[in-house]
């Protein structure tokens, strides 16, 4: 019987989700290719709004609301290899009217891999600019953190 898929945990305040690195993530060198970290902290946000009830499909079908990656600054600190366990993890700085800023970063054990900072928007399907409904917004605040940047002034912390 295999275990179904994982959402990940709700962890101090920020969500982490375990991953595998598998081949096909890989570059000619063995390493995580650089694009692939998009996928794998898109991963991380999807999977923190499935955990706390929000899934993406029922946000557009019910409610119009899609997400949309506004800004995102990444920085890259140490590779992946194949077959490395990864962890995602994500919380919520600011929470706007229409967006709010996501602080992800990936780990391996205690060590920190990658850093980025992104604006998340909520669209409506005329490609307009909505309000966060008030459910997301009280479930996000779960796992908040103060002090994020404000978007048009976000920046990597060093390391």
């Amino acid at each position: 019987m295999n275990p179904a898929p994982t959402s990940g945990r709700l962890d101090d305040g920020s969500h982490v989700l375990p991953l595998r690195v598998y081949y096909e993530d890989t570059d000619a060198a063995g390493i995580v290719y650089y694009a692939n970290w998009l996928r794998f902290l898109e991963r991380g946000r999807t999977e923190l709004l499935r955990l706390l009830g929000q899934q993406h499909t029922a946000l557009r079908e019910e409610r119009g609301v899609n997400w949309v990656v506004r800004r995102c600054a990444i920085d890259y600190l140490k590779p992946a290899r194949l077959d490395d366990t990864i962890e995602i993890v994500t919380s919520c700085g600011e929470l706007r009217g229409a967006s709010l800023d996501m602080l992800q970063h990936a780990r391996r054990n205690e060590e920190i891999l990658v850093r980025a900072e992104l604006v998340v928007a909520c669209m409506g399907e005329g490609g307009r600019p909505v309000r966060l409904p008030p459910l997301v917004r009280t479930a996000l605040a779960q796992v908040g953190v103060s002090g994020s940047p404000r978007s048009r002034h976000i920046r990597i912390q060093p390391s």
